[in-house]
């Protein structure tokens, strides 16, 4: 069996958009295309490389995943998960997490990921708005959720998968005891699969309820910005979480979907020496990096590794930072764009199409993007307004867990708001430029933060910079920059010469007019910079 592919190659983009046709399948589950299919042909072929805390390693098989899997299904299903049910995955790169995820699909219940490192106040959010009756988790985040346990009556089976505790299920324990094999379910591609919470950038977060039809929505972003993934010898790791949709749509489910080896690994914390070890030491071809962690890395002092293929997404990149992924991973980074509720909408593939300095990237095939004003009306090549994506792409999520009104309010027309603004030039690259509620808006100038922050990271001495503006009584606002420093001094001159540099390589009118040195900027989960929390502190 060779893995299917929805792209019909070609060196011309348009092209490629013109050929494209979406598949149109009946019946799809996540867990039949990720999984079962390759396991009743090629039980034995490898699906995953766990790189465990201890540097041991451990593989497995299509096979193994696909037994283990069902035995959680009908552990699961004694324990009263049904379709439509909802259970928990609070887990990080683990292959429980993996098969958590398969057995929900098997049953036809709703995965709802997690990330470690939320809190009690955001998982006892999270549980409670979803209404998850099962949760998956281990030793490490076991203790938050038997503190808020008793606020969360929906909470009917909790599972550890490695430490015992009165009240909770031992996870191997309860496989051991079922059988084997289950019937996958029937699901169409509208049938819900998980539910991915936002990061609340406005309000508190709201779960993106998302299809089986999401993984389909995504393989054309996965194949063009992996330079024509799957080809021999590829192997596919991120350091992003599988709780979010940069790790778990773009790359885990994926790489199970196409037969290519997905590595996994726990990391406590990023550590980029480690990242550079890991890629050459586990072989790895083909990677998902977003930009905290391609800044970080950039900041070590390590041979380059060489990659197939590079994609990153979540921040604008700058210029520096792409020749510095050329010097580094043999190859040039792909850019793409995309958010919670419909993913891998734009991206560049260099093999087909040159980048563009500050674009990230055009249309992929299949989907339809374009700037709207805040009537709902196109507009014209090159000015700015809010990015948009046409209905009908399956990675389009279903709509808000339970909160209709504001999946109504996503949308104008035919077309899904992204609450980002940005451009599209002639050629047809788009030019992201803020989200919407980051716009500056300073002697009649409405500023983009990404253009100026980049300019300020690619300074040799700065690690991050985030820039917000500040009411001004004469300006409206001024432009102000935070400072993360990589090495030398925070002192006055630094601060000079970087406004100086932002006035000459951007232009005088986006120069910051105040900077502050910080030791960190405050960031999402997902690696995003959380400018509101900077301007609270203004």
């Amino acid at each position: 069996m060779q893995p299917e592919t929805l792209i019909q190659k070609s060196d011309n983009w348009q092209d490629m958009r013109s050929a494209f046709r979406w598949p149109q399948p009946r019946f799809y589950n996540i867990a039949e295309q990720i999984c079962e299919r390759w396991a009743r042909v090629y039980p034995d072929r490898l699906a995953l490389t766990y790189l465990q805390s201890d540097g041991s390693i451990k593989n497995y098989s299509y096979g193994q995943l696909s037994r283990a899997s069902s035995r959680l299904a009908n552990a699961l299903a004694a324990h009263g998960l049904k379709r439509g049910d909802r259970c928990a995955v609070l887990l990080p790169q683990t292959p429980e997490t993996i098969l958590t995820h398969l057995a929900c699909y098997k049953l036809g219940a709703i995965a709802v990921p997690l990330f470690t490192l939320f809190g009690e106040d955001g998982l006892q959010f999270r549980l409670g708005n979803s209404g998850a009756m099962a949760l998956v988790t281990d030793g490490a985040s076991l203790p938050k959720i038997l503190n808020i346990r008793d606020d969360l009556p929906a909470l009917q089976a909790i599972y550890s998968i490695d430490q015992r505790e009165s009240g909770v299920l031992d996870f191997w324990q309860e496989l051991d005891k079922a059988a084997d094999t289950i019937d996958c379910a029937v699901t169409s591609p509208d049938d819900p699969a998980f539910i991915s919470y936002t990061s609340g950038t406005t309000g508190p977060p709201k779960g993106a309820l998302h299809g089986h039809r999401v993984l389909l929505g995504h393989l054309p972003g996965v194949e063009t910005h992996h330079n024509f993934l799957p080809q021999k010898g590829d192997r596919l790791w991120t350091p992003a979480d599988w709780a979010w949709m940069g790790g778990l749509t773009n790359v885990m489910m994926p790489a199970l979907n196409y037969g290519v080896p997905l590595v996994a690994h726990r990391m406590a914390k990023f550590d980029p020496e480690h990242a550079f070890w890991l890629m050459e030491k586990l072989e790895v071809r083909n990677v998902f990096l977003p930009p905290t962690a391609l800044k970080l890395m950039r900041q070590a002092t390590i041979k380059p590794v060489n990659l197939r293929s590079v994609g990153s997404g979540g921040e604008a990149l700058g210029a520096e930072l792409l020749d510095w992924g050329r010097e580094k991973f043999g190859t040039t980074i792909n850019e793409f764009y995309g958010q919670t509720e419909c993913n891998l909408v734009l991206g560049n593939s260099h093999t087909v199409f040159a980048p563009r300095d500050g674009s990230t990237g055009k249309a992929v095939p299949g989907s339809d993007v374009a700037i709207l004003d805040g009537a709902g009306n196109e507009l014209p090549i090159g000015e700015i307004g809010e990015i948009a994506i046409k209905r009908g792409v399956p990675q389009m999520f279903l709509g808000y867990w339970q909160q209709s009104e504001k999946t109504a309010d996503k949308f104008v027309g035919e077309w899904l708001r992204t609450g980002d603004e940005g451009s599209r030039d002639e050629d047809g690259y788009f030019h992201f430029s803020a989200r919407q509620d980051d716009v500056i808006t300073s002697s009649g100038y409405r500023i983009g933060p990404s253009e100026i922050e980049d300019c300020l990271a690619a300074h040799a001495d700065v690690s991050m910079a985030a820039v917000i503006g500040v009411p001004d009584p004469v300006r409206t606002e001024i432009i102000k920059a935070f400072v993360v420093v990589a090495k030398g001094k925070a002192n006055e001159a630094l601060k000079t010469e970087l406004i100086e540099r932002v006035r000459t390589r951007i232009s005088p009118h986006v120069a910051p007019r105040e900077i502050e040195f910080i030791d960190a900027l405050p960031m999402t989960a997902t690696g995003k910079i959380m400018r509101r929390e900077l301007k609270k502190q203004t």
